[in-house]
């Protein structure tokens, strides 16, 4: 028999991030199968109904209200997990920050603050965002489930009072030198990036450090800013601002292949700003532009990222890319495709492990890598397969060990990986690529020298 229990906390709030981070240290408590905290609202509600963990408690909590879920092996360690999860989640506050109820509890706090960050539920967070820039604050939206028809208005409103409106869904931003959610510490530098991509902005940025430069600002603006429905209104905001900071010599945009209307006016924007640009749009190939996040950095900084010569021997089988970054996963096959090789049920896979259908009540595969082994180890037992890509994303908010998480499959077979942050990092660059090395990955300096060098295998 399995016990399905629930716990409300009535009032309490939890952003995404540090209820994945709890879920995941329950579910790893003796007798629980599974766990989840997420706010009662009728969506989440009816996702934790369809995992299997929705109980009578959990059915009565209101949108203000934390469900705390768990499936057990016995109602003891369930009820065990349940009482445990106050002790998990009340850590004591860093010396120095204040905790605030409202947003004008934190102006209060902070007088002089120009950024509010907006990790809410997606049903409020527009409303936070409009609060937030009503106040005269530039405003990051990290929250998702934010309506198109919302982000659009959000964003007029934002040009209207002379703003920046970073999002929804925005889960990268490096202001002023400051990494917001997933991002990486960097030098500062004149370049100022736009992105469109949260790992996407990582891997540029990141690239751009570790061959010497330094960035001014790194401003997301969220996956669908270039759609027709948005117009790129964030993206040309943000040019706007780094054509006016004089920290800023080279703009460089990164996105996917925008609407054309949308394009072609950002295009024109870029041609007629002061500062010279690099546009990367993955997948759109047209002389000038960048086709690779890693040829994007190379002009911004004027020079070229040496390939390491590796021995290798033609594979048998094919290549099975499994990604915790979604846009490097586009970059990887879009390489594959160029170079002419087959992709798909007939060729070679690629799997973004960051999509909805696999992190549905589950942390992110960038915040919990565990999520990828159970796809290595099946790749390693499939005779089809001969080479196996994978990413590695550091920084604010990851993992804290990736490629000690990755290694605890015994890699039998040949795997390439790219390693995407920097040696300030938390996890520090340097001594992941040298644990992987030490078990026999091949680690490439950049996503697109990993693709190209998996790729090479055939």
């Amino acid at each position: 028999m399995r016990w399905v229990l629930n716990r409300v906390e009535r009032g309490r709030y939890l952003d995404s991030v540090a209820a994945m981070r709890l879920a995941r240290r329950l579910g790893a408590l003796p007798g629980v199968e599974a766990a989840a905290l997420m706010i009662g609202s009728p969506s989440n509600k009816a996702l934790l109904r369809e995992a299997g963990l929705l109980a009578s408690e959990g059915e009565q909590a209101g949108v203000n209200d934390l469900v705390i879920a768990v499936r057990a092996a016995s109602e003891k360690a369930g009820r065990a997990a349940l009482e445990s999860v106050f002790d998990l989640s009340e850590k004591p506050q860093q010396q120095g920050l204040s905790r605030v109820r409202s947003l004008g509890g934190a102006l209060d706090t902070l007088p002089g603050a120009n950024l509010a960050l907006i990790s809410v539920p997606g049903d409020f967070a527009a409303a936070e965002a409009r609060k937030a820039l009503a106040r005269g604050l530039h405003a990051l939206v990290f929250s998702s489930g934010v309506p198109i028809e919302e982000e659009r208005a959000l964003k007029l409103l934002a040009k209207e009072k002379g703003l920046l409106l970073m999002g929804p869904d925005c889960g990268t931003a490096l202001i002023a030198g400051t990494p917001i959610a997933f991002a990486n510490v960097l030098p500062r530098g004149d370049i100022g990036i736009v992105s469109a991509s949260g790992t996407g902005l990582q891997e540029v940025s990141c690239l751009v450090a570790r061959m010497g430069g330094g960035v001014s600002h790194g401003i997301g603006v969220g996956g669908r800013d270039l759609d027709e429905r948005v117009g790129g209104l964030g993206t040309l905001a943000a040019i706007e601002a780094l054509e006016k900071d004089a920290g800023t010599k080279t703009i460089v945009l990164i996105s996917k292949p925008p609407a054309p209307r949308v394009a072609e006016q950002v295009l024109k924007r870029l041609k007629a700003c002061n500062k010279p640009s690099v546009v990367c749009f993955l997948g759109l190939d047209k002389p000038g532009l960048a086709r690779t996040l890693r040829e994007a950095a190379e002009m911004a900084m004027g020079k070229k990222i040496p390939a390491e010569k590796i021995k290798r021997k033609k594979a048998k089988g094919r290549v099975q890319a499994l990604y915790c970054g979604g846009t490097l996963c586009s970059e990887a096959e879009l390489i594959f495709r160029r170079l002419g090789l087959k992709v798909g049920m007939r060729g070679h896979r690629f799997l973004d492990l960051g999509n909805e259908e696999y992190t549905r009540n589950r942390p992110h595969p960038m915040i919990d890598p565990e999520i990828r082994n159970a796809h290595v180890a099946k790749a390693l037992a499939d005779k089809k397969v001969g080479v196996i890509l994978v990413d590695l994303v550091l920084g604010f908010g990851a993992h804290a060990d990736p490629a000690g998480v990755l290694l605890q499959n015994k890699l039998s077979k040949t795997v390439v990986a790219s390693v995407t942050g920097t040696d300030s990092d938390p996890q520090v660059r340097s001594r992941q690529v040298a644990a992987l090395r030490k078990a026999g990955v091949l680690v490439a300096p950049s996503n697109a020298h990993a693709a190209e060098l998996a790729a090479s295998f055939y």
